[in-house]
């Protein structure tokens, strides 16, 4: 890594030792595929603390610092990863270390699903919106599944207007592929029926936990406080404040970088600067 002045958002060295094999694999695949076989001279630390900053600050690409490698170079690195599920595997990767080091299986059995409708900038093409009726948002959808312990294991980006049905079954659909062993999960009362079908039909007991309408105000609910956490811990990257990206799959990528930030910070035992308690 050059050498510069750190910003909050850097990876630590002990958090690099968890993703750079991963990173160093891929670019050594592509070495190989190369006429030439010589590597590129650019840092991969460097390109990945770039890409945390963007998700961590919500600047523009081409807002980047100039201390980091030129921002064309940083988002040629990103989409390839984007595109190529590098931030997807990572992060669900790094889940099964945090499971273990937890004291559970590496493979979850649980999960808890719900969504988020969020507003867009003005990036995203309007085919890809859509309008929320129930929240009165117009944007898109963040679908996400967690396991017990709030950590990511599947993730969905659509417009605001795709029900939860159709995006609870397609969460399913994912989660499943990438997780086999499960065969529970907790939802809310917006995902009907036919969800609760299709889950049984890949042999998930899928439990609908209401809220209890005699509480006025904030409650916490029967484990969909988990993911509900999860959705807040994202907010924290302004990246994802507003759904920014041209393409959903890009929305998708920034919430697995989110979530790669918060689960190797886990792993290490690391936290994130705050100012609270400190007056």
């Amino acid at each position: 890594m050059t050498e510069r002045r750190p910003y909050p958002s850097d990876i630590s060295d002990a958090r690099w030792a968890l993703i750079e094999p991963t990173l160093t694999a891929w670019r050594k695949a592509r070495v190989d595929r190369r006429p030439t076989g010589v590597q590129a001279p650019t840092d991969l630390r460097d390109i990945f603390n770039a890409i945390l900053y963007v998700n961590r600050t919500g600047i523009a690409w081409k807002y980047l610092p100039h201390d980091f490698p030129p921002h064309g170079t940083v988002y040629a690195y990103y989409a390839a990863w984007r595109d190529q599920g590098i931030f997807a595997a990572l992060n669900y990767a790094l889940t099964g270390l945090a499971r273990v080091k937890e004291g559970r299986p590496a493979e979850p059995t649980a999960a808890v699903i719900d969504t988020q409708s969020v507003k867009t900038s003005t990036n995203p093409p309007t085919e890809t919106q859509g309008t929320d009726a129930a929240k009165k948002i117009v944007g898109r959808k963040r679908g996400v599944v967690t396991d017990v312990s709030g950590l990511l294991l599947a993730v969905l980006v659509c417009a605001a207007s795709v029900s939860e049905n159709q995006v609870g079954i397609a969460l399913l659909d994912q989660a499943k592929a990438s997780h086999p062993a499960l065969t529970k999960t907790w939802v809310d009362a917006g995902f009907k029926a036919q969800f609760v079908e299709h889950a049984a039909a890949l042999g998930i007991d899928a439990e609908i936990v209401p809220r209890n309408t005699q509480t006025s105000g904030f409650s916490v609910v029967k484990r969909r406080w988990v993911v509900e956490r999860t959705l807040g811990w994202l907010m924290l990257h302004r990246r994802l404040a507003r759904d920014f990206e041209s393409l959903p799959r890009s929305s998708e990528s920034m919430i697995h970088i989110a979530m790669i930030d918060n689960v190797s910070k886990r792993i290490t035992g690391e936290n994130t600067p705050t100012w609270r308690g400190t007056y």
